[in-house]
């Protein structure tokens, strides 16, 4: 690894592990509970571990599908074998096709109604 791939590496590192820190925090204060230094370095260097291997799995899936690109097929792959996270995928990838569908019919609307503007004007 270079220097600055270096860099990036321990800068992302030290913020999943702020960000699980602060998760940590919000959810003792919640439930009245204490988590140790130790935990929370344990849990963050999961998660930054898990998180490195999706990465790997995703580029994976989008290269043996011949695309540069990670589509939401190579995310729903991932999430496979979490019944839950699955669930909770699925759900924001309707919600953003639904926003999407949203913002198209509004931006045609204006498009509409600028056409029937000038028409009205000449």
């Amino acid at each position: 690894m270079s220097v600055d791939q270096e860099e990036t590496h321990q800068r992302l590192k030290a913020a999943v592990h702020y960000t699980i820190g602060q998760l940590c925090q919000k959810l003792g204060e919640d439930h009245r509970r204490k988590f140790s230094r130790q935990v929370v370095a344990a849990i963050a260097e999961t998660t930054f571990r898990q998180c490195d291997i999706f990465a790997k799995d995703l580029e994976a899936f989008a290269r043996h599908a011949k695309r540069s690109t990670v589509s939401t097929e190579d995310v729903k792959l991932i999430a496979r074998r979490s019944t839950a996270l699955s669930i909770h995928i699925q759900n924001k990838i309707e919600e953003l096709s639904q926003e999407q569908k949203d913002s198209k019919k509004k931006s045609a609307g204006k498009r509409k109604s600028r056409d029937t503007e000038e028409d009205s004007r000449e």
